[in-house]
């Protein structure tokens, strides 16, 4: 036992010494400022930099996006009493990890101007893009995966992640600023997928439940609170600039309040206990932004948002409920943090949104808008009908590489 524990040790440190002294030599090759004199440098297909934001407009965006990946992610995985002593440790180091590969790998793609990566604010907002969907992935797997293991994820699961977003920003041109598709479900089924090709039957005769104390309460309010304060900054940090962007802010307040009451509905009815839960509120409240992460920038109307905040905290509660022991009984998927009811099924019903939102846009009601949102369109390009087809052929595109490559990674 005693070797064996050292061996792990040995990997990790061995692991983390050769990434680390590899992305050393990549930055040191490849990387350099990006001028704030040359907005052209970065690729107009991409939605974080496409519409040529200014550095006043981006850092603020970029502290809160990267507080809420790792606050909000921190805090989601810190109340299972199990795995406290460790999960929050191993999201940094995934974190840590993550957004220099994403620099990296986003930079080849995105951010690569005569033989160099030039890294600036808007690279590091879609860094911290792919970190949170790599985040959402560990999430699936938490006690069941050891640091070196979500490493090696971390390595596949960035170049994954950039594949699926390079396919659907840039060659399918699709609209999703907010991530409902290249966050949320991305990461929440190639992080099932991978539980599932590493299911562990023994894991079935324990119960992952949630803690119901003090301490885990108290993680379970900040991280609470970091979703209200930094989400809708996250939902909008690749929005459109001027009269559009307030939008996919305000969008996501209306979501994430209707979908806290409908756990508030649902949570006496479906659980003997009657008493409201704090966790069942930061899951509600992460369900809420997730459904606004295509359409958070589209007509939604404030009702429209609330509609859907709503339906996306019955779907997430019911999911808890229903879902996710059908999950772990039948199917063999193991998800510790409910990511399949969290931010699987609300992106789902977001892209599904998105593509009806897309679907009824005219120029009369977006005005000016319209070609903020859908640039492909007001050219001429392609017709309103022709981006929603394409936002709907989204769907399946994320849902197969995501599946793949989590079988894979697994």
């Amino acid at each position: 036992m005693a070797e064996h524990t050292t061996a792990s040790r040995l990997q990790l440190s061995g692991l983390c010494f050769l990434l680390q002294i590899l992305t050393i030599i990549l930055f040191a090759v490849f990387v350099r400022y990006s001028p704030e004199s040359s907005p052209g440098l970065c690729s107009p297909q991409l939605n974080c930099s496409r519409r040529n934001q200014d550095s006043g407009f981006q850092h603020p965006r970029f502290r809160d996006v990267h507080l809420q990946a790792l606050l909000g992610f921190g805090f989601l995985v810190a109340f299972f009493s199990r795995y406290r002593p460790g999960s929050v440790a191993t999201s940094i180091l995934v974190m840590a990890f993550a957004i220099q590969w994403a620099v990296l790998i986003q930079g080849f793609l995105y951010f690569f101007l005569n033989g160099k990566i030039y890294v600036g604010a808007p690279s590091m907002v879609s860094a911290d893009f792919c970190t949170a969907a790599v985040l959402i992935s560990t999430g699936a797997l938490l006690g069941r995966a050891n640091p070196v293991q979500m490493l090696l994820l971390t390595l596949l699961g960035v170049a994954l992640f950039t594949l699926n977003e390079y396919t659907l920003l840039r060659l399918m041109g699709v609209s999703d600023s907010g991530g409902s598709l290249t966050v949320h479900t991305f990461g929440a089924y190639f992080g099932l997928m991978v539980s599932r090709i590493l299911h562990q039957p023994c894991m079935d005769k324990r119960k992952e439940q949630q803690d119901t104390g003090h301490q885990a309460d108290v993680f379970a309010v900040v991280g609470t609170i970091c979703l209200w304060i930094f989400w809708p900054s996250f939902t909008s940090a690749t929005a459109v600039r001027d009269n559009a962007e307030p939008w996919a802010v305000l969008n996501t307040y209306f979501s994430l309040a209707a979908s806290t009451l409908a756990t508030c509905v649902l949570s006496p009815v479906l659980y003997e206990e009657g008493t409201l839960q704090m966790v069942q509120i930061q899951d509600a409240a992460l369900a809420g932004a997730a459904v606004m992460g295509m359409a958070g920038e589209m007509l939604v109307t404030p009702f429209g948002a609330l509609i859907a905040g709503f339906l996306a905290g019955l779907i997430s509660s019911l999911g808890f409920r229903f879902l996710t022991p059908v999950l772990r009984s039948r199917l063999k998927i193991q998800d510790t943090c409910g990511v399949h009811n969290i931010h699987g099924l609300p992106g789902i019903l977001g892209a599904l949104l998105g593509t009806l939102l897309t679907a009824l846009a005219t120029a009369d009601a977006y005005g000016g808008r319209l070609e903020l949102v859908f640039p492909l369109v007001v050219p001429g390009s392609r017709t309103i009908s022709d981006q929603a087809l394409r936002q709907l052929c989204a769907l399946p595109v994320t849902l197969l590489l995501a599946t793949l490559g989590g079988c894979f990674t697994g």
